[in-house]
């Protein structure tokens, strides 16, 4: 059967919108429909169900912006971590990576991307103020930017460094085990775990 050739619309629908994932063509999509008719209605309304509360009822953390099911995430919310480190990311994947490498006890800031003006991101565009905002409220002794190794990653640790530098607070980046234009998705565990606990003061890594 060609794979634009369906015989129900219902299917043609729910292929269409599966297709909209990154990374899933129209035929993956298909093989994903496809084997969610196979299973019982039950596991099918429990996928759904997932889905739906995930879009109406998922939090954004007041403090870091981290996904949450409250106002205030779990980490921020925790008498256990160490409110005077923040590490900035630049999504939430990044906060999930770090925290698989339990080297890394302090909070988060996430700036929802990086600067990349051929995007046309700009500084406006990320939680760039409210991370300025959180250091002057006082408690903060360092802030280690975790962003990936690529121009756009160096680009925007040093717009956030010319905004935090008069500030009494350790500037920092991660050590770099991580290759220039790597992107910090793709790294492994174990060198991620090492960058953080070798991170280096920013203006020494600044190239010349």
């Amino acid at each position: 059967m060609n794979v634009q050739s369906y015989p129900s619309k219902l299917l043609e629908t729910a292929v269409e919108e599966f297709s909209k994932f990154p990374g899933i063509g129209r035929r993956s999509a298909l093989r994903l429909v496809l084997h969610l008719l196979r299973q019982d209605i039950e596991d099918v309304d429990s996928f759904t169900r997932a889905i739906t509360d995930l879009g109406h009822n998922v939090k954004y953390c007041r403090v870091c912006n981290n996904i949450s099911d409250t106002d205030t995430c779990g980490i921020c919310s925790s008498p256990h971590r160490d409110a005077g480190l923040i590490c900035v990311v630049e999504s939430i994947k990044e906060v999930m990576m770090i925290e698989s490498t339990h080297q890394f006890n302090g909070l988060y800031h996430v700036l929802g991307g990086v600067i990349s003006p051929m995007e046309g991101i700009g500084p406006a565009d990320l939680s760039i103020e409210k991370l300025v905002d959180r250091v002057n409220q006082g408690g903060v002794r360092e802030v280690i930017m975790a962003l990936s190794a690529t121009t756009e990653g160096d680009t925007t640790n040093f717009y956030i460094f010319k905004k935090l530098k008069d500030k009494p607070v350790l500037f920092s980046t991660l050590a770099r085990g991580v290759a220039f234009g790597d992107e910090l998705e793709f790294t492994d565990e174990v060198t991620l775990g090492r960058a953080i606990l070798n991170r280096v003061k920013f203006d020494a890594s600044i190239p010349d």
